[in-house]
């Protein structure tokens, strides 16, 4: 790894089922991950994806990529453009600095609309067991 190199992309495609699966698994009972009726009465064409959901791409993208021995250390993310059903979203990723066994990646994920989620995950390689 050194920086400058970049990740291959992750493609995910967005369904009603991630969307609604990842408010519950978060606990994020907001009517506007769930129902899309009263998504629209609330001025969205439909349901969208939580952040939480968002974090946990991000973090799935990295540890995918660098494997078990990669620690989370930061995930510091914004959110942009909303995830709705039927779209998909595309991560990547690219290496922004390393300190001994730490590093930082820059990230961005992409949908039909923009830019979804823009930020940086700082994770570690801990030691072999």
């Amino acid at each position: 790894m050194r920086t400058g190199d970049e990740l291959p992309p992750l493609e995910i495609p967005i369904t009603r089922t991630l969307i609604v699966a990842g408010a519950i698994a978060s606990r994020d009972y907001q009517d506007v991950h769930h129902d899309p009726e009263l998504a629209r009465q609330k001025g969205s064409p439909d349901i969208f994806m939580n952040i939480l959901t968002t974090n946990g791409l991000v973090g799935r993208y990295i540890t995918d990529h660098f494997g078990p021995r990669a620690v989370l250390r930061k995930v510091a993310i914004r959110l942009g453009a909303p995830n709705y059903p039927g779209d998909t979203m595309v991560l990547t990723g690219t290496v922004e600095a390393i300190e001994d066994t730490t590093a930082t990646v820059r990230i961005v994920g992409t949908n039909g609309i923009g830019n979804h989620v823009t930020g940086t995950v700082t994770f570690s390689m801990k030691d072999a067991e």
